[in-house]
């Protein structure tokens, strides 16, 4: 083990032969921004070396003393050539041509883009396309895109769920700057920490992820990238009020500290005391909430000398109260006079990250990431209690290089993880800890043009899950023009989290199992009584841009599927229990997509999707498709913007249309007749829209509606009429419950 962990780190050194030139090409936008240009041409005059930029504008390509003219063009900026006398980094910006006397090709930077040059099969989401909704929260910044799937978690909480390729979001590695961040006890709720004023962009890469971020990853990942200090308005505010009376606001402040450091304060509040119960159940449509989270962000950079760092320090604290309508905490907690329930969650986390570029080789670089969190919750569920404690620590160290050529990367390095857990359910206490080491591997070669392979290995020793290899492979091959051919596998291993990852069964009266032994006598884990999950991700996918009409599109295909070697199965086929137990047979996940999107006339957009799911498991009682779980999905999104005018006004119009198909329910044969569902759901559609008014780049209004059409699941909470008793549960819901909902905000920025 120690020899192999040494022959991964000692490779890069022997594996450099030529020198090279990195760079970046960008182009300036109005907002005087620098954006990086996705496959301008970079070559070397009177030669055949040349390369193509990648996604984010930046290049490497080899140098010889010879080369001293690099040729640099894009269709609709002009074409410029520098001198190089020697190697160094090559920042360039490349001027629109439409002060020329010819025709100019332009071209639109797409709110959701996808690569056609990468490896793995990657959606970038920007902060124009988390505009188009209000975005309150990372959990609601979905609506408009179709990879991901969005739904509450129950009747009670009015926590939002989200799944990728059929599986919820346990199997989605969900990382704040590559740094994991949604995870462990942050699981349930997590998603709602993150306001939505505090993304940059979000970036989501279906199938297993790179070895890179760790072993986790099964079904995806999405990073999260925050706003930067240096880049971001020097004050920002946010208004937003709902006609349910929900009221959130948020400010930025960012300011410049010397000449290398830039600092900014983000500040969240959001709260809704209002009580609403529209279907007349006696309890409470949403939650009444208070929450408070602010981040302090530091950002140093030292560009001569190769140096970029970010220190985050945040807090939050969450409080939520649910239940029926009259429930009073102070007189009714633990009681059966009134069901009732309260969720405090108290978070700390701290964070830093640090990068270095040689500045005299600079395809050498070297990253380093820690971080730490403290979590506490404190919650209960009528009768039930659920009490969480999470000290979590992690650690990355990356270097980055080539073999021989810009042609041929690699990045290796280092993890560390450490996860401490104090779980207290119904007075019982669960205790583990859980600690890591791993060694990564990752190969990359870049023919931009034709061909692309990511190739990562990493080898783990963890004190629960044993000794074990992450293999992961990407690859892309482009036939012809504006085509991209994926294809990837890859295996994820993890621990459930069952308590945390299923709170919504504590707002139900069924008692909880956990079966340490399966049918066919294997023996529990060491996690509860219970092994780890282990599943192995392949994919094909498919992107075709064209143009029709003279207008830009894309198409996509996709199929991934996803085997389970083992999972913990969370068995809820009894309505009066919900049994968890290691897979005795087997469980897949097959997800088909098909995604289309158009630019059919200048500022418009429209993007329609169809989605089939497959997924099954082998319960107790036999194979069953996976409750809650539409095997069809149809999306559609339509977006335009006027022209801005002069002084940048502008409007701009957005729709979101989703249908779900019919679900299947865990079966309630189990209950008195008047307890019992139907075995399938109906279907659901619903409607969003939203309307900005751009006044200019310092000041806009907007004004939406979620669920525009009124849809409601009618009784979505099962034995309402008597909550402490055998047949109370709030888990059986498949669509709205409030209703329309409308809200309105503005949006002011000093630059």
């Amino acid at each position: 083990m120690k020899k192999v962990i040494f022959i991964i780190l000692i490779l890069p050194i022997f594996c450099f032969s030529q020198n090279h030139i990195n760079g970046m090409v960008m182009e300036t936008n109005p907002e005087n921004k620098h954006i990086g240009l996705a496959g301008a041409n970079v070559y070397w005059l009177n030669t055949e070396v040349g390369t193509v930029t990648d996604i984010d504008g930046k290049f490497t390509i080899s140098y010889q003393p010879s080369f001293k003219k690099l040729i640099i063009s894009y269709v609709g900026f002009k074409t410029d050539t520098l001198t190089i006398d020697a190697p160094k980094f090559v920042h360039h910006w490349l001027q629109p041509t439409d002060d020329l006397d010819e025709v100019t090709v332009t071209g639109r930077k797409q709110a959701t883009a996808k690569s056609f040059l990468k490896a793995e099969n990657v959606s970038i989401v920007s902060s124009d396309e988390l505009l188009k909704a209000a975005c309150c929260n990372l959990s609601e910044s979905f609506e408009t895109n179709p990879s991901i799937d969005v739904n509450f978690a129950d009747a009670i909480s009015g926590t939002r769920q989200i799944k990728m390729l059929g599986l919820t979001s346990p199997y989605i590695l969900i990382a704040t700057e590559n740094i994991p961040s949604v995870r462990g006890a942050s699981q349930a709720y997590g998603l709602s920490f993150i306001p939505g004023t505090w993304v940059e962009s979000i970036q989501i890469t279906k199938g297993a992820g790179s070895v890179v971020n760790g072993f986790e990853s099964i079904a995806g990942q999405i990073n999260t990238e925050l706003v930067k200090p240096s880049i971001d308005d020097k004050v920002f505010v946010n208004l937003y009020g709902a006609t349910s009376e929900r009221l959130e606001l948020n400010t930025h402040l960012n300011t410049q500290v010397g000449n290398r450091w830039h600092t900014g304060l983000y500040l969240h509040g959001n709260t809704h005391q209002k009580k609403h119960d529209v279907n007349n159940d006696g309890f409470l449509d949403m939650p009444l909430f208070n929450q408070i989270n602010v981040m302090n962000r530091w950002q140093y950079t030292d560009t001569q000398n190769g140096f970029v760092s970010f220190i985050n320090v945040k807090f939050l604290n969450d409080e939520k109260q649910t239940g029926q309508l009259d429930f009073d905490p102070d007189m009714d907690k633990f009681t059966t006079n009134s069901w009732g329930s309260e969720i405090d969650t108290r978070r700390f986390e701290t964070s830093a990250k640090l990068g270095y570029v040689n500045p005299d080789v600079p395809w050498q670089s070297l990253g380093v990431q820690t971080a730490f969190s403290h979590h506490k919750q404190d919650s209960y569920f009528g009768l039930n209690s659920y009490d969480i404690r999470h000290n979590s620590l992690y650690a990355n160290a990356i270097y980055n290089s080539i073999i021989s050529d810009s042609r041929h990367k690699i990045k290796t390095g280092l993890s560390y993880t450490y996860d401490h857990y104090d779980e207290l359910v119904n007075a019982t206490d669960y205790e583990r800890t859980e600690n890591s080491v791993g060694a990564f591997f990752e190969y990359s070669y870049d023919n931009l043009e034709l061909f692309n392979l990511t190739a990562g290995i990493r080898i783990d020793r963890h004190n629960l899950l044993g000794t074990f290899i992450t293999p992961r492979v990407h690859l892309r091959y482009s036939p012809w023009s504006k085509s991209a051919f994926r294809a990837s596998f890859g295996r994820g291993k993890r621990s459930a989290n069952i308590f945390t990852e299923n709170q919504q069964m504590f707002a139900t009266s069924r008692s909880i199992n956990i079966v340490s032994s399966s049918p066919s006598g294997r023996l529990g884990g060491a996690i509860y009584g219970l092994d780890p999950e282990i599943a192995w991700n392949y994919g094909v996918s498919y992107l075709q841009g064209f143009k029709l009409f003279g207008r830009a599109g894309d198409i996509t295909f996709d199929f991934y599927k996803t085997d389970f070697t083992n999972q913990i199965v969370v068995d809820w086929e009894n309505p009066q229990e919900i049994n968890f137990y290691n897979l005795d047979g087997k469980s897949f996940a097959n997800s088909f997509q098909v995604e289309l999107n158009y630019s059919p006339f200048e500022g418009a957009d429209i993007r329609t999707a169809y989605k089939f799911y497959d997924v099954k498991t082998d319960y107790n009682s036999g194979r069953l498709e996976r409750p809650l779980t539409p095997r069809h999905r149809f999306f559609a999104n339509a977006g335009y913007k006027t022209e801005a005018k002069e002084n940048g006004g502008r409007w701009k119009f957005d729709a979101t249309f989703n249908w779900l198909g019919d679900q299947r329910f865990a079966s309630t044969i189990g209950n008195p007749l008047q307890y019992q569902l139907s075995e399938r759901t109906p279907t659901v559609a619903t409607l969003n829209a939203q309307i900005t008014k751009v006044f200019s780049p310092k000041f806009e209004v907007y004004l939406g509606g979620e669920n525009v059409t009124n849809v409601r699941q009618p009784n979505p909470i099962l034995g309402a009429d008597d909550p402490f008793g055998a047949n109370f549960d709030s888990t059986f819901v498949y669509g709205p419950i409030f209703g329309s909902m409308y809200y309105a905000g503005l949006r002011f920025r000093v630059k």
